[in-house]
């Protein structure tokens, strides 16, 4: 039940949110880098 919350999220946010593919961290802004740390998280937890 979990996972298939997480994998649902993640279909989600790929459709929705902003890819971030080939940016440089270290110029991402503030929010930027917690769309990119929230969409990591997601991530890991459907994978496991």
């Amino acid at each position: 039940m979990k996972k298939a919350l997480f994998k649902t999220l993640v279909r989600i946010n790929k459709a929705i949110l902003p890819s971030l593919y080939k940016k440089d961290p270290n110029k991402l802004t503030s929010l930027q880098k917690a769309l990119l740390g929230y969409r990591y998280w997601v991530l890991t937890k459907a994978l496991d």
